[in-house]
């Protein structure tokens, strides 16, 4: 079993893991065996030099999702509504292109992901207290990029009508239901949503390839998707509050699974309601991550042994530097192995790549895959409000067996995983990046 915490050495540690990923700074909290240790390296922005503490704040990005569906659970428990609940019955505005979908996409479809609702809308529709109510309105014209129910694919519009969903029932817009439901219950006093707050304390910038990001965070509207920012010490005492009664009378409600990951090797197996599960020898994982302009973050929970972690950065290699940090902390605490990175087989292996040939695209996104020398190739472009940010990538797949390719990027540490699979109707579908593609052409 592991030993007990080395503050000393975690110091070191963590200076010397932003180092090797290019990592500008960043900030970690864990709660292990009664106590919370917090550690920070770095700087906030590499053109200022501030240098980063334990209470400088982040942004969390996706993680934000995870408090938004606890927001709708409290609701829940409050008999305000059902997860199958339809959407229309408490927002009998709300409307998407399918007609029918518009009818009966239920609460619990949107907490899991299996809305089909193409989900990658980026839409700065203001910063007034009716930012999300707008966004909503601009929903009507998103196609379904799965039928409904059909598969797993993330959606961030999903949670911002969720967020809606939230300003309804309270009567408050969602930021100030956020405060009331959960920040003040759990007494964070470094969590906020706004940026004049986030302002009044040392706040990380993001950083692409290196360099300050050109703008400090995402529009307020796609707040209940991922806009919270805090110090990971206030991430940690949130996840604890998901390990036993109190915030909620039920917490483990979130943790039951609601459909299978089709790629399972990136962040996790399952979706339950809001978290991500997984098992790593035997313990049950229940986890998220979030990225932002610049910015990524990771918070881990293992309920049997209460430990939960955050990790918080603002630039550089941040996948494979999470990756690392958490095979060795969770190693150190519970002696638990943290799988591997997804990589290519020892033997390659032959598969026909021609039917995997041709254009995937959804809101936000288009992937063209071509043959080159009988290997895949993959150019990923960026579309809509985030093209000018995300440069297009280029990169070669490599066959692990006859459905799932990994590649990486030129100058990335880590490898990316792909699975091609069908639907129940035959429909072609790449999974990358916890998101379903159609092939279109």
């Amino acid at each position: 079993m592991a030993g007990a915490v080395d503050p000393a050495r975690w110091h070191d540690r963590l200076a010397e893991l932003i180092a090797e990923y290019e990592v500008p700074g960043a900030n970690l909290a864990f709660f292990h065996e009664g106590e919370v240790h917090e550690f920070a390296a770095g700087v906030l922005n590499v053109d200022t030099g501030v240098e980063v503490t334990t209470d400088s704040l982040f942004q969390i990005g996706s993680i934000t999702k995870v408090w938004t569906a606890t927001q709708i659970m409290l609701l829940v428990e409050q008999g305000a509504l059902t997860l199958d609940t339809p959407v229309s019955e408490v927002l009998p505005e709300f409307k998407v292109a399918d007609a029918e979908v518009t009818k009966t996409v239920t609460i619990r479809h949107l907490l899991s992901h299996t809305s089909g609702i193409d989900g990658d809308l980026f839409l700065d529709t203001g910063r007034g207290d009716d930012c999300v109510e707008k966004y909503v309105e601009a929903c009507a014209d998103l196609a379904q990029n799965h039928p409904l129910g059909a598969t797993q694919s993330y959606c961030n519009s999903g949670f911002i009508v969720a967020g809606r969903v939230i300003e309804r029932l309270t009567g408050k817009v969602w930021d100030a239901a956020l405060r009331e439901q959960i920040i003040e219950p759990l007494g964070l006093t470094h969590t906020w949503t706004l940026p004049e707050d986030v302002l009044r304390f040392r706040a990380a910038l993001g950083h692409l390839d290196g360099k300050p990001a050109p703008v400090s965070s995402l529009m307020r509207s796609c707040g209940p998707a991922g806009l919270i920012s805090a110090r990971p010490a206030d991430v940690v005492a949130f996840g604890r509050a998901h390990l036993s009664a109190g915030l909620l009378s039920d917490p483990r409600a979130m943790w039951e699974p609601q459909v299978d990951i089709p790629n399972p090797y990136t962040l996790g197996k399952q979706w339950g309601i809001g978290w991500i599960l997984d098992e790593w020898q035997g313990h049950r994982v229940i986890s998220h991550g979030g990225n932002t302009i610049g910015q990524a973050a990771m918070l881990w929970a293992i309920p049997d042994t209460g430990t939960v972690v955050c990790s918080l950065t603002n630039g550089g290699h941040t996948a494979a530097f999470h990756h690392a940090l958490a095979t060795e902390l969770f190693a150190e605490l519970i002696g638990v192995s943290v799988p591997p990175v997804l990589g290519p087989p020892a033997e390659p292996v032959e598969v026909d790549v021609e039917r995997y040939a041709g254009v995937y695209e959804r809101a936000g996104n288009r992937m063209t895959l071509t043959v080159r020398d009988g290997r895949l190739s993959l150019l990923n472009e960026a579309t809509g409000a985030l093209a000018g940010i995300h440069p297009p990538i280029e990169f070669d797949l490599v066959a692990v067996n006859d459905t799932t390719f990994v590649g990486r990027p030129e100058g990335e540490p880590q490898w990316m995983s792909a699975v091609f699979y069908e639907l129940p109707d035959g429909s072609p579908y790449v999974h990358l990046g916890v998101r379903a593609t159609p092939k279109i052409a």
